[in-house]
C-alpha cells in the first residue's frame, strides 16, 4: 500500500518539476547579489569555529572570575576603606591662629569671621540636627600705619567650587607671621560626616577639636612704632625722600622697641587678597613697597661708620686720642702712574685742628683718611683691618633677627674688588672712600644700630629680636676692645649732639649721643642717604637708635637727625617712661 502511494508521489513530482528545468534556471537566471547571499550555496559552520567560540567564552568567565577574586579578596580592604573614605565626609576645624600683641598688650594681629558666612553658619547649626561646615576665621589687623612689613601677612585656606579645602591650613607670608608661623598656627581638628550615595549628610559626626596657636607678646611699642612710621613718612612726602627706615632698641637685651619701613603694605589687603587694584599699585610702585628697608635694605653708610674706625685705630695702637690732624679741606696724593698728576681727596669742609673726639664731633674726612689709609707721618690700620674691625662690630653680617629676609652687606677689600670690576687693583684711594663708610660699603639698618648698642653697652653685640620673652635667653657676643678705645667713641658721639654734626639732638630732657651721616649715591652724586644713629641717656644708656632717610636731594639738610627729633620731643609727652 505504502509503495503504491510512493511510487504515485514520485510520478506527481515528476509532473510538476522537469529535471531539465532545473539545470535549465542555474545556467540562464540573471546574476544574483552575493552579498546578499543570493545564488550561494549555504554551507555548514565548522567544528573549528564552534569550539573557537565556546573557548573565547570560557576565557572571559575565567578573567571575570580572576577580576572578582582580586577585588573582593586580595584588594578587598583596600577598597573597603576606600569606600568609607567616599561614604564618610571630613570637614577641617580650623584653629584659631595666635594672636599677636605689643608689650602693653595691644592687640596687633587677631581673629574674626566674616558676618554673613559666621550668621549662616550659625543658623544653620541652631536649626539642623546635623555639625554644618563652619568657616575659618579672617585674619585681622592693628589699622594703625607702620606695622606692615613687621606683622606681615598670612594666605588663607583655599577650597575648590564644590566646597572642598585643598588647602586646609593658614600659611604666613612675610614678618612675623611667617617666621613664627608654626607657633601661631595651632592644629586644626577635623569632623567626619556620613553621607549617602546623593552626598545627603546623615545623623553623627566624629569630631577631633582644634588646638589653638600660642599667643605671642612683641617687645615693640605700638605707639612709638606709630608715630616714627608717621614721622619718617612725613618726612619723605615733605623734603623729597623716596623711602626710609628707622628702630630702637633695648642695648641690653636686644629687644626692638620699634622697626618701621616705609612705604609699606596693608596685611589685611595682602591677605584678602580682594583689593585688586591697591594690590597692583603696590606692584608698579617704583619705591619698591614690598621691601622692608630695616632688614633687607642695604645702604652706603657714609660717617656712621666713623666712630668704628677710630675705635680700631685705638685698638691698633696708631694714634692716640689726643693727637690732632689738620683739615685744610682736602689732602693730595701723588698719582702713581702720572707724575704730574696728584688724586685729591675731600672733606665737606675745612676743620683745622681735630683730636679724636673732634673728629668723630665734627665728621673730619681727612682725619679718618690719615688714620684709615695713612697719610704723610700719619700711619693708618690698612684695609685689612677695617675689616676686620667692621666684622668685630658685626657688619657684613646677619644680625639673627627672628623676622624674614635679612641680608648681610658688603665690606669691601681687595678680593671684593677683583671680582667686581676688570682692573680688579685695589688702590689707597678705595681705602680712603672705604674708611669713610663710601665705595663699595653697604649695610643694614639692623647692623648699624646692632653696632651702635654695642659701643653703648660697653662692648657687647645683642641679637636684635621682636619676640619678648622673659624666659628666652639673649645672644650675645663680647666685642674684644678696651673700655678706654670705647668711651673715646662714646664721647666723641656726645660731643656731636652738644657742638658737632648733631646738634639738632640736644634736648633738654634727656642726653643723648649720635653721629650722622650723608652718603653721596648714584654715579652723578645727586642723591644722599641721610643717616644718624646714636643712644640714650648719655650717662647710662638704655636704648639705641638708628633712622636713614633714602634717597633725597643732594643739598637737602633735613634728614635723619630731624626725624629723631620728633620723635624725641613726641616721646618725652607721651611716652616718657623710655627716655627718663
Amino acid at each position: 500500500m505504502s509503495k503504491r502511494i510512493s511510487q504515485k508521489y514520485l510520478k506527481q513530482l515528476s509532473r510538476d518539476i522537469n529535471p531539465d528545468e532545473i539545470f535549465l534556471d542555474s545556467k540562464n537566471l540573471p546574476g544574483f547579489d552575493k552579498y546578499q547571499f543570493e545564488g550561494r550555496i549555504e554551507k555548514p559552520i565548522s567544528h573549528i569555529s564552534i569550539w573557537g567560540v565556546f573557548f573565547s567564552f570560557l576565557l572571559i568567565i575565567f578573567i571575570f572570575l580572576a577580576k572578582v577574586t582580586i577585588l573582593q579578596v586580595v584588594q578587598g580592604e583596600e577598597f573597603l576603606k576606600k569606600s568609607e573614605n567616599n561614604r564618610l565626609s571630613h570637614t577641617p576645624l580650623f584653629a584659631m591662629r595666635g594672636v599677636i600683641y605689643d608689650r602693653n598688650k595691644t592687640p596687633l594681629a587677631w581673629n574674626s569671621f566674616d558676618d554673613e558666612e559666621a550668621r549662616t553658619a550659625l543658623i544653620a547649626s541652631e536649626t539642623s540636627t546635623t555639625t554644618e561646615k563652619m568657616p575659618f576665621p579672617h585674619r585681622s589687623y592693628v589699622t594703625s600705619s607702620g606695622f606692615g612689613h613687621l606683622l606681615g601677612y598670612v594666605s588663607y585656606p583655599k577650597r575648590d567650587s564644590r566646597g572642598y579645602y585643598y588647602q586646609e591650613l593658614f600659611v604666613g607670608k612675610d614678618g612675623i607671621e611667617e617666621y613664627y608661623n608654626e607657633m601661631l598656627s595651632g592644629e586644626n581638628g577635623f569632623q567626619i560626616i556620613e553621607t549617602d550615595a546623593l552626598g545627603n549628610s546623615k545623623e553623627g559626626s566624629i569630631v577631633e577639636s582644634p588646638k589653638n596657636g600660642t599667643e605671642l607678646t612683641l617687645s615693640i611699642d605700638s605707639r612709638v612704632q606709630e608715630k616714627l612710621y608717621a614721622t619718617i613718612r612725613d618726612t619723605s612726602n615733605n623734603f623729597g625722600y623716596m623711602a626710609g627706615a628707622g628702630a630702637i632698641i633695648d642695648v641690653e637685651n636686644g629687644e626692638l622697641l620699634a622697626m618701621t619701613s616705609y612705604p609699606e603694605y596693608e596685611s589685611s589687603t595682602l591677605s584678602e587678597g580682594k583689593n585688586k587694584k591697591l594690590i597692583q599699585s603696590y606692584n608698579l610702585d617704583k619705591r619698591a613697597v614690598f621691601l622692608d628697608r630695616a632688614v633687607s635694605g642695604v645702604y652706603t653708610p657714609g660717617s656712621i661708620i666713623k666712630p668704628f674706625m677710630a675705635i680700631a685705630a685705638l685698638a691698633e695702637g696708631v694714634i692716640t686720642p689726643e693727637k690732632q690732624i689738620l683739615s685744610t679741606g682736602s689732602i693730595s696724593i701723588q698719582n702713581p702712574y702720572y707724575p704730574n698728576i696728584k688724586s685729591v681727596f675731600n672733606d665737606w669742609k675745612a676743620h683745622g685742628l681735630v683730636d679724636m673726639w673732634r673728629a668723630i664731633a665734627v665728621s673730619s674726612d681727612v682725619y679718618f683718611y690719615a688714620i684709615g689709609g695713612g697719610y704723610e707721618d700719619q700711619k693708618g690700620i690698612g684695609i685689612a683691618n677695617i675689616e676686620k674691625y667692621a666684622r668685630m662690630f658685626g657688619f657684613g653680617e646677619l644680625t639673627g633677627i627672628d623676622i624674614t629676609d635679612e641680608k648681610s652687606g658688603t665690606i669691601p677689600n681687595p678680593e671684593w674688588k677683583a671680582k667686581m670690576f676688570e682692573d680688579g687693583v685695589w688702590r689707597l684711594g678705595n681705602t680712603y672712600h672705604t674708611v669713610i663708610g663710601q665705595y663699595g660699603f653697604q649695610t643694614t639698618l639692623l647692623q648699624a644700630l646692632r653696632a651702635v648698642a654695642g659701643i653703648a653697652n660697653d662692648g657687647t653685640l645683642v641679637t636684635p629680636h621682636l619676640l619678648k620673652d622673659p624666659t628666652q635667653e639673649v645672644s650675645t657676643s663680647k666685642i674684644p676692645i678696651l673700655q678706654q678705645h670705647l668711651q673715646v667713641a662714646r664721647e666723641g658721639m656726645r660731643q656731636g649732639v652738644t657742638s658737632g654734626t648733631v646738634t639738632g639732638l640736644g634736648v633738654g630732657y634727656v642726653s643723648v649721643a649720635g653721629k650722622t651721616g650723608t652718603a653721596e649715591i648714584d654715579a652723578g652724586k645727586k642723591y644722599i642717604n641721610s643717616w644718624v644713629v646714636g643712644f640714650f641717656p648719655y650717662e647710662k644708656p638704655r636704648y639705641a637708635f638708628a633712622i636713614v632717610m633714602e634717597r633725597g636731594p643732594h643739598d637737602n639738610t633735613i634728614g635723619g637727625v630731624y626725624v629723631m627729633r620728633q620723635m624725641f620731643d613726641w616721646m618725652n609727652q607721651n611716652t616718657p617712661e623710655y627716655i627718663k
